[in-house]
């Protein structure tokens, strides 16, 4: 068996980490699990044309969905910090860089890093 490239290792950290976030969130359905596998289609070339770029591939593919989302369903994730006020998203940060997390803007607040929503607001609900 062949061991697995680091541009690969990357692509399948990348899709973990923000699939555990949509689960977290309650929001991976197979349409949306979809719209990950495009955004890895996507930055797999992009990655393979900057292999230093690979540390970057997680928060780069959580903006991709989160783009995606926003165009079909609307803003995501939800700022679980801020409990009053009109409902905004969470923001990647950094924009381009390696350990992306969830910010809000409003409360000026790291909220989790990408890949661990679910332990920054309780966990996934249960059915």
């Amino acid at each position: 068996m062949d061991p697995i490239s680091p541009l690969e290792q990357a692509l399948h950290a990348a899709r973990a980490l923000v699939l555990a976030d949509l689960v977290a969130r309650e929001v991976a359905e197979a349409d949306v699990v979809s719209l990950v596998e495009e955004s890895i289609a996507q930055r797999r070339w992009w990655v393979e044309q900057w292999p230093d770029g690979a540390a970057f591939v997680a928060g780069l593919v959580a903006q991709d969905v989160q783009d995606a989302l926003l165009e079909r369903y609307g803003r995501w994730p939800l700022c679980p910090v801020c409990g009053s006020g009109d409902p905004h998203a969470l923001d990647v940060e950094p924009e381009l860089g390696p350990d992306p997390y969830w910010v809000c803007h409003k409360a000026g607040v790291k909220v989790a890093s990408v890949g661990s929503l679910g332990s920054a607001t309780g966990g996934t609900a249960s059915s």
